[in-house]
């Protein structure tokens, strides 16, 4: 059974006791982190969702959260992801914002009429989206279209996938042993935030890595 909320976000603030992470703005101040959570409608979904997606409407929420920019101030952004994933993305991006790891922006993926390719060029922060997984393999579901991934700043953590490179803005942060602000890279505040909760990284797909991705499943 997974954990009630308050018990992850204490467990969040725990962990988080330590080392300050890659990303991160040492002594900044900033505002505590607020998030709550409404109902989607099938309007606010606009063409993100459709008939015979994985999941329904009414199984999916808005989550309202508290995220640091890349202008070293809080902002306020929206993640649309499936009512069982809430307290998990809730407690992942308390530690991203405790940690002070920047975000370029948070939108749900209808503002970009359901275009992953806009979404990503526009270094959106997102979580569902009725699609289709980018792979080689058969095709199937991505974990998106469940409500069950979020990608965190595309451009600066693109999808390489037999040498194409999603999106394309992001091929100068391709080599990732030269960090800079907003890479996830291995001890930085989202591996830590959402490996706290059980969810996998993209970054350890050893064939085609997705430094912007993280799922309940890994996939």
């Amino acid at each position: 059974m997974r954990t009630t909320v308050t018990a992850v976000l204490v467990a969040a603030l725990l962990a988080n006791t330590g080392v300050a992470g890659a990303g991160d703005d040492a002594g900044q101040s900033r505002p505590a982190f607020r998030w709550h959570v409404s109902r989607v409608t099938k309007a606010q979904l606009g063409k993100s969702w459709h008939s015979g997606c994985p999941v329904g409407p009414s199984e999916l929420r808005t989550v309202t959260l508290t995220y640091w920019g890349f202008d070293r101030t809080a902002h306020e952004g929206r993640l649309v992801v499936r009512s069982t994933a809430v307290s998990d993305v809730v407690a992942a991006f308390h530690t991203i914002y405790y940690r002070r790891f920047p975000i370029r922006r948070m939108r749900p993926i209808a503002v970009y009429d359901g275009s992953d390719n806009k979404s990503m060029n526009h270094d959106n922060t997102s979580a569902f989206n009725c699609r289709y997984a980018v792979s080689s393999g058969p095709k199937s579901w991505s974990m998106h279209a469940y409500g069950e991934a979020v990608d965190i700043d595309p451009v600066e953590n693109p999808y390489t996938l037999n040498g194409r490179i999603y999106p394309p803005k992001g091929a100068p942060y391709t080599d990732r042993s030269h960090y800079q602000r907003g890479m996830i890279v291995a001890g930085s505040a989202p591996v830590r935030g959402f490996s706290a909760v059980g969810w996998g990284w993209g970054g350890n797909w050893s064939s085609s890595p997705d430094y912007q991705h993280f799922s309940t499943n890994g996939r």
